[in-house]
């Protein structure tokens, strides 16, 4: 009862802030944002092919890695684990309105409360930065 009750608050809470309108972000906000998202998925996926590609003769070598491997083959055969594979499928395309209403939300006020103030220097920081994540985390493979 005391979790329902809390639940129930969390949710009031959360509609509250954000049934409040926002501000529209900047076109070429937006798609700066999503360039830079693009670039740093793109630098996640290669790291981790990379790493994958490192780990995986270690781990086929060694007896505990086979093990390892043969349980995630059995767990993922399992009638639950596939049902709950499905449900956070579901629950994540469910949820991708939401999410991209407050990612345009945060956009919208970052460019119109903070950006005069930090959008230079933020702006600076990043190019700075670039350099070092493509020698370190480059994006392209």
């Amino acid at each position: 009862m005391k979790l329902t009750f809390a639940l129930i608050l969390a949710l009031q809470v959360s509609v509250c802030v954000w049934a409040q309108d926002w501000p529209e972000p900047d076109k070429e906000l937006v798609e700066k944002y999503e360039g830079l998202k693009a670039v740093f998925l793109k630098r996640v996926v290669n790291a981790w092919e990379k790493t994958k590609e490192t780990i995986q003769p270690a781990l086929e070598s060694s007896s505990t890695g086979g093990q390892a491997k043969e349980f995630f083959e059995e767990m993922q055969k399992r009638p639950r684990v596939e049902s709950a594979i499905k449900i956070m499928g579901g629950l994540a395309s469910e949820l991708e309105p939401v999410v991209d209403k407050a990612r345009m939300a945060l956009l919208g006020a970052y460019g119109y409360y903070l950006r005069p103030y930090i959008g230079e220097h933020l702006d600076k920081a990043i190019t700075n930065i670039k350099p070092v994540l493509d020698t370190v985390l480059p994006h392209e493979g």
